[in-house]
């Protein structure tokens, strides 16, 4: 199956893979038939599209070097401090689902394949960081999700793999699919919003002016500075703009907090962390009868695994 491709870069740089686990892991939950339990009776139907996941992308991508990348809750991030409603429009994930978590941790573990979570940051800053992190030591990201928020990392050689979509793309690719470059993808989420997230942005701001604004200004800060020009352009409604940015200056200054990625969190800061290391066959083979997989299941694996 070939790749399809938007914008993507040409590289032979030495590369790592950062997946986002908890997409993937919530995927499967809501795509998955609820027939799997593990011995306990309980159900392992996320776990188990979770693993067939992991298992396509390691055979098929076989990285070096590769992480996966977990979200520890939905409160307790630094963007609920700066904003108490950040996504209070989500429902925290049933007991069900946080037991599966775990087994999806424990079983990407058991892959010898690093795994990074953090109370404090999300998936996205502990990627974000070590995105940066791996390109001062000369190394390029592919990073797995199909978050758009992501697109504000991508460097000139680095490159986002939609996995189910099966699209990989660049950062000319984010251009093609938002309007702004990766620089501008915090101002551009900041200003039109994120409803995903519950971020508000600045009311009456969509998609298509948010894009027309920074093509025109380059970025939210000199946007604000220069409101008075706002009503002067060739954008519909241009005047009543003007004054919703006036208005909602603050907030977009806000918004930008919680839409651009932190590059300081604790993600890895040394290529070696990331490579992949064979783990002790009973720990996979014990998780394995703890989640009741088949024997077709179980040897694909143990391949992997070893």
């Amino acid at each position: 199956m070939n790749d399809a491709a938007i914008g993507r870069p040409d590289v032979h740089l030495p590369t790592a893979h950062l997946i986002d686990g908890s997409l993937y892991v919530f995927r499967a939950w809501h795509s998955m038939p609820d027939e799997f339990h593990d011995v306990d009776g309980h159900p392992v139907n996320a776990v188990h599209g979770y693993a067939r996941f992991l298992c396509e992308l390691l055979e098929r991508a076989q990285p070096e070097h590769v992480a996966v990348a977990f979200d520890a809750s939905l409160t307790s991030s630094f963007r609920n401090t700066i904003y108490p409603a950040y996504k209070a429009n989500r429902e925290l994930p049933p007991p069900d689902l946080e037991r599966q978590f775990v087994q999806c941790r424990a079983l990407t573990e058991a892959l010898g394949v690093h795994l990074m979570i953090d109370h404090e940051y999300e998936a996205d800053d502990l990627i974000g960081s070590t995105v940066w992190n791996l390109r001062a030591l000369g190394w390029r990201s592919v990073i797995v999700s199909a978050d758009k928020d992501f697109g504000q990392l991508l460097g000139e050689h680095d490159e986002q793999w939609d996995y189910a979509r099966n699209l990989r793309w660049g950062p000319a690719g984010v251009h093609d699919k938002l309007g702004v470059h990766p620089h501008q993808v915090a101002d551009y989420l900041a200003l039109c919003g994120d409803a995903v997230d519950n971020i508000p942005g600045v009311p009456g701001i969509g998609a298509k002016t948010a894009a027309a604004l920074l093509a025109h200004f380059g970025s939210l800060d000199a946007l604000l500075e220069r409101i008075d020009e706002v009503a002067f352009l060739r954008l519909r409604g241009a005047a009543s703009c003007a004054a919703r940015l006036r208005q909602h200056a603050e907030q977009a200054r806000m918004c930008r907090r919680l839409t651009r990625i932190a590059l300081d969190a604790p993600g890895v800061g040394e290529v070696e962390v990331l490579q992949r290391r064979p783990r002790p066959v009973d720990q996979l083979d014990a998780l394995c009868e703890q989640l009741r997989f088949g024997p077709l299941t179980r040897s694909r694996l143990r391949a992997i695994a070893s």
